[in-house]
């Protein structure tokens, strides 16, 4: 075994080095790479056909290589010859992109973002948060601390609209997302909520929607349709909906969400298919605010006729969530701010749904496939693979369903416990999921799915694994890996 694997070693550096001497015999430069289009889950996190994934991770078996960068949790972008994330160094507050060879994992260039300020940000979370965005032959990086950046593949600054921070104390995770020659950017926050595009050559703003009755998710936008008949569509809170990419009109909405959204849907031969989930959103813990008048007699002390910060008590539910309700930031609840809220919750759903797209107005009923409401996720993008579901809660609770039924086909743990933030990619007939603790659970796909493999990187994970021209690419808080696939 120790022979066959110092084999597998010795081919595979000969390998790595062959390709590098070929290159650089042929003049080869970063940016001679194909110029694929590249932003978080174009790719419905599946690796293209034919490809051959690894179940070994261990150092000497496929990794070709290993570079260590600062922390943060965006995933990694592949544009042309580099590999693309964001970095946070909270010592020195900051805020940078870095570029790496794509073949060696040798840093090509570093660009530290201005700061208007540092937004605030979830203890577990990173102002290092959106994963960037390329056309083949431009870098879009969004910071929430300062705004969009526009680079070209050499690290020159072509253009940037500053904006943010925003009133939100999770702070600003949705990614840019490409549409015809425009970027789109979707920020849902506790007020002023919007989407808007600007022109990738020149960052001119395309237009700009305000989205009023959203409230703060974190989801990136996706694309439905054909290709110069595509739509935008957001999965915000308690709501999906469609935008025209030509001037930002509102098309067709569906209610029927979580109160929050994180994941990003899939879209399987025209369906959409989105999982979410967010506490007090099931019927047997539902958040429930009572009436306003009934609540002031409970905690109005003061008599002023509204709820103040300090009068509700410790571990009430409204408490915890005071910041996002406090629309005003004056440390009271009034009336108006109450209801908004109540409803939220009220009309919160933690679903898993298949639909088909609207057209116009409100999506009609029987335009839902089914709905799904046990084993949902609550941060990580599911996947679909050869017509199947794929989810994992937190805990590391697996649960696959059937997307033509809805049907229930498995529920399984993961090795990795804990909690999930990076999405689930497939391929080759395989699964992989990694836990906030970076442990990868392989799994075997089919209706009666199987564990076949794991792997502890030993570091922590919330980005999401890639796959690009012969490459699964995994990013931890210390490092950005390589390892190797074949065609």
């Amino acid at each position: 075994m120790h022979s066959l694997r110092l084999t597998r070693r010795i081919l595979l550096v000969s390998f790595s080095v062959l390709l590098l001497s070929s290159m650089a015999d042929a003049g080869v430069k970063a940016s001679s790479f194909g110029s694929t289009v590249s932003y978080f889950r174009r790719d419905q996190g599946l690796a293209p056909a034919g490809t051959v994934l690894p179940t070994d991770f261990s150092e000497g078996a496929g990794r070709l290589w290993r570079s260590p960068v600062d922390p943060g949790i965006s995933s990694p972008c592949v544009a042309g010859g580099l590999v693309v994330v964001t970095t946070w160094k909270d010592g020195d507050k900051e805020l940078a992109t870095v570029a790496l060879d794509r073949t060696s994992g040798q840093q090509v260039w570093k660009r530290v973002s201005p700061l208007r300020e540092v937004e605030p940000f979830h203890s577990v979370g990173s102002p290092a948060s959106s994963t960037p965005a390329s056309n083949g032959e431009q870098l879009f990086v969004f910071f929430g601390s300062y705004g969009l950046l526009c680079y070209d593949l050499n690290g020159k600054l072509l253009w940037e609209q500053p904006m943010g921070p925003f009133q939100d104390e999770f702070g600003a995770s949705s990614s840019p997302v490409l549409s015809g020659n425009n970027v789109v950017l979707n920020e849902d926050h506790d007020v002023q909520s919007f989407i808007c595009a600007f022109d990738q050559a020149t960052g001119e703003l395309r237009w700009k929607t305000d989205r009023e009755a959203a409230t703060r998710s974190y989801s990136t936008p996706f694309l439905i349709g054909p290709q110069g008949e595509e739509q935008i569509v957001i999965a915000g809170s308690l709501q999906m909906t469609a935008y025209s990419p030509n001037d930002g009109t509102r098309l067709w909405w569906y209610d029927g969400l979580s109160r929050i959204v994180d994941s990003t849907p899939v879209v399987v031969d025209g369906k959409i298919i989105a999982a979410t989930w967010t506490p007090g959103g099931d019927s047997e813990d539902r958040i429930v605010m009572e009436p306003f008048a009934d609540a002031l007699k409970t905690f109005d002390t003061d008599d002023d006729q509204e709820i103040g910060e300090s009068e509700l008590p410790e571990g009430n539910e409204i408490l915890q969530r005071f910041f996002r309700i406090d629309l005003n930031q004056n440390h009271k609840l009034d009336e108006a701010e109450w209801i908004k809220h109540s409803k939220v919750f009220e009309r919160a759903k933690n679903v898993a749904v298949s639909l088909a797209p609207g057209t116009e107005g409100p999506v009609a009923q029987e335009n839902v496939q089914w709905t799904y409401t046990r084993g949902l996720p609550t941060v990580p993008s599911s996947v679909v693979y050869d017509g199947i579901l794929y989810m994992v809660k937190d805990s590391g609770i697996i649960t696959s369903v059937d997307i033509q039924t809805g049907e229930m086909l498995k529920q399984g743990r993961a090795i990795g416990r804990g909690n999930y933030y990076a999405s689930l990619v497939a391929g080759d007939g395989k699964v992989y999921m990694i836990s906030e603790s970076g442990v990868m659970t392989i799994l075997k796909a089919g209706r009666d799915w199987e564990i076949v493999g794991s792997h502890d990187f030993g570091e922590r994970v919330l980005a999401t694994p890639v796959f690009a021209d012969g490459m699964m690419i995994i990013r931890t808080d210390a490092a950005v890996y390589a390892f190797a696939t074949s065609n």
